[in-house]
């Protein structure tokens, strides 16, 4: 693929890092996050943050947006959530050091925030 051609189907697509050699972080933020409750049917919301040190490859934000917005309709658990955009981030960039965390809104009263990360801590 080119770097100039992303795909809309929900796969992660990523570009070169032009500084491989240095050791820097990237950190982004989908504050309106939204997946499907499997027990329930019920819509969840809440924000996802990302935070990577890249290798070769840096992720392309627009194919994440679109790759995020394929849990809409997702029935799902919070921490499967997580841990899935987790390691499709390290199949997509092999990075050097990735951190995903999920703060999933209120709901019956109790909130929930799912941190994960890469390599394994």
């Amino acid at each position: 693929m080119s770097e100039n051609t992303f795909k809309t189907d929900g796969t992660i697509d990523s570009f070169p890092n032009r500084f491989p050699d240095r050791d820097y972080l990237i950190q982004f933020s989908a504050p309106e996050f939204t997946s499907v409750c499997p027990m329930t049917g019920q819509p969840d919301f809440g924000a996802i943050t990302v935070t990577y040190s890249p290798g070769d490859r840096c992720i392309e934000l627009r194919s994440f947006k679109f790759y995020l917005q394929t849990f809409r309709d997702r029935g799902i658990f919070y921490e499967d959530v997580v841990n899935t955009i987790l390691d499709d981030i390290v199949a997509a960039i092999s990075p050097a050091f990735a951190e995903v965390q999920g703060e999933f809104n209120t709901r019956g009263g109790i909130s929930a925030t799912i941190t994960a990360s890469y390599p394994d801590q």
